[in-house]
């Protein structure tokens, strides 16, 4: 673990650049490099936050940083400071917060109300662990044909850690959960600006929030949270989208009716039928809540347009992953989807985790589009076309990089 004092420091030396609005001169210094996303105006600058590696900048207020592609092939764990950073109100992160002062209310239908510290949560309860993916709705929005607002992202807002903490079922049983629970509601310590900006709450079904896999982490990766990732406690809701795991935990509230509030009644819906998708360019008639991840596989080895020797044996890898039924399967083409073989599966870290694959190829000169799809235990796999909503959501199709072999 990181000591929590250099924490600190490092925290407010982060509130300092965000604090510029990386408008000014020093600001600027940290985008050295530019990257092209694969899509209509795909500029982006690479920057640097404390406790961070160069990331890819969509937003500045609040941070908005995406992961470069290239670096989910090193391995099936993404590490802290390479991991991609989602925020909704603009006055985030708390970069004041001392975690010695830190206090996790939990209150609303319980006997007992409690107020937790950090050293609560990491001595009172049994810690348990779970690798898991983070993935943010809009993974992908910026491929999305014809395009939505919203930020225009590529591939790079998700990653699989290590996560640690206590389980939200604990906490909640050792407040005394009252008869008629409905939901159960998460604030952050991160807020608007304007009053008139709803505060980021989001809720849990009652059941899901007391399964035992929801949790309460303070650690990610075997250290502290990177602030930028929800320091000193974020949620963990495995296998769903990230817009439940909320950062900066601090308030937990158990309530008696279905959470009506902006970002669950209004915002992250998506059509409510079984694809989850409208004809281009459509409306949604009904909408639901968005939840679980569905099934998404990509090749990490190649990007598009590279170069590979024609004729020799070539490794193609990449991962897969899905909302936590677990990946069974991993099938890649080289002809375009005309044929199809099986690849092999690398270590299962677990259900909710990126499965490395691999395959070996051998090409022709020429060019070749090379196609990856999963399938996971109740048969689900991603359609060859891309589907589409209207908030440019839950992208998931067969993904397809060109190579050219010479």
């Amino acid at each position: 673990m990181l000591d929590r004092r250099k924490l600190l420091k490092g925290a407010g030396g982060a509130a300092l650049v965000l604090g510029s609005g990386l408008g000014s001169g020093a600001a600027r210094a940290l985008a050295a490099e530019t990257v092209t996303l694969p899509f209509g105006n795909g500029e982006r600058p690479l920057v640097q936050y404390p406790q961070k590696q160069p990331l890819i900048r969509l937003t500045t207020r609040p941070p908005q940083l995406e992961t470069p592609f290239a670096l989910y092939d090193n391995a099936p764990i993404t590490p802290n400071g390479a991991f991609f950073v989602r925020y909704h109100l603009s006055e985030a992160p708390p970069f004041d917060l001392d975690p010695d002062t830190y206090q996790l209310t939990i209150q609303g239908k319980v006997g007992t109300p409690l107020s937790l510290s950090l050293n609560d949560l990491r001595t009172v309860f049994e810690p348990v662990e779970v690798v898991a993916v983070n993935q943010c709705s809009g993974n992908g929005r910026g491929f999305f044909e014809p395009r939505m607002a919203g930020g225009q992202a590529g591939n790079g807002l998700m990653g699989n850690a290590r996560w640690r903490g206590v389980p939200l079922k604990a906490v909640l049983d050792k407040a005394g959960v009252q008869e008629g629970a409905r939901q159960v509601t998460f604030n952050g310590l991160d807020r608007p600006a304007l009053d008139a900006t709803p505060d980021f709450v989001k809720a849990l079904d009652i059941d899901h929030a007391r399964d035992g896999e929801v949790m309460l982490a303070y650690a990610m990766n075997g250290a502290d949270l990177p602030v930028l990732n929800g320091f000193p406690v974020r949620l963990v809701v495995p296998g769903y989208y990230g817009t439940y795991w909320v950062k900066h935990v601090s308030e937990v509230t158990v309530i008696d009716r279905v959470f009506d509030g902006f970002w669950m009644k209004s915002a992250y819906r998506i059509p409510a039928n079984f694809c989850a998708c409208v004809p281009p360019g459509g409306k949604m008639a009904e909408s639901v809540p968005i939840d679980r991840f569905n099934v998404r596989s990509f090749i990490t080895s190649h990007a598009e347009g590279a170069t590979i020797k024609a004729g020799s044996d070539v490794e193609v890898r990449g991962i897969a992953f899905d909302g936590g039924y677990g990946i069974t399967g991993v099938a890649l083409s080289t002809d375009g989807g005309a044929n199809w073989g099986e690849a092999t599966l690398g270590d299962d870290l677990g259900r909710y985790s990126f499965r490395e694959w691999r395959a070996v190829v051998r090409l022709p000169a020429g060019s070749h589009a090379l196609k990856v799809r999963a399938i996971n235990r109740i048969g689900q796999s991603q359609p060859m076309e891309a589907l589409w909503n209207p908030s440019g959501y839950m992208r998931n199709v067969v993904e397809t990089v060109r190579v050219q072999a010479t």
